[in-house]
């Protein structure tokens, strides 16, 4: 199967996995800090990592999220292990790049399992032609949304976008974001927002998918039109809304493509990459 990276620094979990591991044919190496186990991964290539979270000095959440932001290892499937069970730090887990999030005590066929989910995302990455791909799920909370903006933009730095192209898809996430937040999950804490980010050999997609009912996106009267990008101020006022509305008709502008799905809870940010860095001409 190939070999497969334990971040554990305690060693009865660690000689534990490594069992798990080897009836599943993988062949385990063990690093005891995150430091370590930051090294090791960008060293040599593994097929799997088992990342554990409470670390003696870089917590694994950390490790993930530099994991994520590296080219060299922003592919590799990332099953976290961890004692913390609590949805706030599953939601941090998946938010800065796991495949899997197993809490402790466990079967081994509840790893089986997650090492299974974290193996069928790469190859839909090899079968895609999609060079990265991570998946972050957040409450419907503007500062959180903020945090994973951050994040993403990290990601695109490593990518041939430049400079001015990353702030527009920076600002496009945080209007779409806030949009899903606010008019898909109507501000309800407990709905998630799930973001997936794509990369390819010539564009970054962003996909941002909310909980709600979803919307056609060409019959929102309280939204700026390119034909008339006041005309719907009127409207806001008479709905008590804030003043704003001008979120999809902005990211249109600073994105080579913005759809939506057929039920309107999803949308995709296309930014493709200066034709020079695609031909390499």
């Amino acid at each position: 199967m190939g070999t497969a990276l334990i971040v554990e620094d305690d060693p009865d979990q660690a000689t534990l996995v490594s069992q798990f591991l080897r009836m599943r044919g993988f062949t385990p190496i063990v690093s005891k800090t995150g430091g370590d186990g930051l090294a090791r991964a960008r060293l040599r290539t593994h097929d799997l990592i088992v990342l554990d979270i409470m670390l003696p000095d870089v917590d694994g959440f950390e490790v993930c999220r530099r994991l994520r932001g590296d080219p060299k290892t922003r592919a590799t499937p990332i099953v976290m292990v961890t004692a913390l069970d609590g949805p706030p730090d599953r939601m941090r887990g998946y938010r800065v790049g796991a495949n899997a999030y197993l809490t402790k005590p466990y079967a081994p066929e509840e790893l089986f399992g997650a090492i299974d989910s974290a193996l069928r995302w790469k190859a839909d990455l090899q079968v895609g032609k999609i060079r990265g791909e991570i998946h972050i799920e957040l409450p419907s909370e503007c500062p959180l949304l903020s945090d994973v903006n951050e994040f993403l933009t990290g990601l695109c730095r490593e990518t041939p976008l430049n400079a001015d192209q990353i702030a527009q898809l920076r600002q496009s996430i945080m209007e779409m974001g806030q949009n899903a937040i606010e008019w898909g999950n109507r501000h309800r804490a407990e709905a998630l927002v799930r973001v997936t980010y794509r990369t390819y050999e010539d564009r970054v997609e962003i996909v941002i998918r909310d909980e709600g009912p979803g919307f056609n996106p060409r019959e929102v009267p309280h939204a700026a039109r390119p034909d008339d990008p006041i005309a719907h101020m009127d409207v806001r006022e008479k709905l008590g809304l804030r003043e704003g509305g001008f979120g999809m008709m902005i990211s249109r502008g600073m994105l080579d493509e913005l759809r939506y799905n057929a039920r309107g809870n999803e949308v995709t940010l296309v930014k493709r990459f200066p034709h020079d860095a695609v031909t390499g001409r």
